[in-house]
């Protein structure tokens, strides 16, 4: 088999491997399709301060069972499945709070290496978070439950009311993910603020606003109609998070979504903070329930993936995929091995 691998920050390998062969209550998935990811783009160029290096490649994707590992149950080999690349161990302090998304095994124990031929899926994805795919979703569709189930976190978080104004800065497909979600939530106006005209156009297509406006003409455009309910931002920007504070009317909710690097800093104005009670909150990862909730959601056909998934490309193209994303020309990038 081949699998992609980061070595150092600034190289990706692909390197031939052999097949796994599954251990007790683990499953080897052959994958179907993987997703680009701005967190793959992020880890190859710099690497991540939760994956350390050196690091297989790749965590949204959705497959086929190739071979089961003694003691699993419930599946054959040909099932088609889709899944997350995490799960928390449901025993610690953070667990025992219902803040299961920051439990140190959820993103302490990834799985990583979907830009492959094969994946092992070990006990505690198998028992937790691995889905039968139902037969008329097509596996790109099934590939994008991960980052779903980050958004319909954030979500969560950012407590989106019936009739908000939501503004979003960014035009990535966590964005694009948040237009839909927050529709569905009841938000009364949905404006996205981003730089590329083929993102806004799906932006547009899945009922929001868009704006090309720069940070300047932006904050009057917004501030003197009275500020945003919700600013959600979606850049991982110290520039972008200062902005979005700014953005939000008083009694409004900020979250800042996207992550910056590590060490990076942001500033606000505490007047804000004090006196227009802004709620400045984070999101992270995702909890058990968001991911089911997730999977309702692609199976009810309540989401839409694949507008998000602009190219199709081999794994052996995988570099190809990870400069279009890099460069915008790609919202998400469909490797099939």
């Amino acid at each position: 088999m081949r699998r992609a691998e980061v070595p150092v920050a600034g190289r990706v390998v692909l390197r031939d491997m052999a097949t796994p062969v599954p251990g007790p209550g683990e499953v080897l998935v052959a994958v179907d399709v993987a997703l680009t990811c701005g967190t793959d783009v992020k880890l190859a160029e710099r690497g991540h301060p939760r994956i350390p290096l050196p690091a297989p490649l790749g965590h949204e994707f959705a497959g086929t069972v190739a071979a089961l590992g003694e003691g699993v149950t419930g599946w054959a080999e040909g099932d088609a499945i889709a899944c997350v690349p995490t799960a928390p161990c449901l025993r610690c302090r953070m667990c025992a709070r219902g803040r299961e998304n920051l439990c140190p095994d959820a993103v302490g124990r990834i799985v990583m290496g979907a830009f492959a031929d094969y994946v092992v899926l070990p006990p505690h994805i198998v028992s937790a978070h691995l889905f039968h795919r139902p037969s008329g979703m097509p596996a790109e569709v099934a590939a994008g439950l991960e980052p779903l189930a980050c958004v319909v976190h954030g979500v969560e978080r950012a407590e989106i009311r019936a009739g908000d104004f939501v503004t979003l800065l960014g035009d990535g497909p966590i964005a694009l993910l948040f237009v839909q979600l927050a529709r569905r939530a009841g938000a009364g106006r949905v404006l996205v603020a981003g730089r590329h005209a083929g993102r806004l156009q799906v932006a547009a297509e899945f009922g929001a606003e868009t704006t090309t406006l720069g940070e300047a003409e932006l904050h009057q455009l917004i501030v003197a109609g009275g500020g945003a309910d919700r600013v959600i931002e979606c850049v991982g920007d110290p520039a972008a998070w200062e902005l979005a504070h700014a953005l939000a009317t008083p009694g409004g909710r900020v979250l800042m979504y996207g992550g910056c690097a590590a060490g990076a800093r942001a500033t606000f104005d505490t007047a804000r903070v004090h006196y227009d009670e802004i709620d400045i909150v984070g999101a992270f990862h995702y909890r058990p329930e968001n991911v089911r909730e997730a999977f309702r959601l692609l199976c009810d056909g309540a989401v839409r993936i694949a507008p998000l998934i602009t190219h199709h490309l081999p794994l052996a193209s995988l570099g190809e995929a990870l400069d279009l994303v890099r460069s915008r020309r790609a919202v998400k990038v469909a490797i099939r091995p």
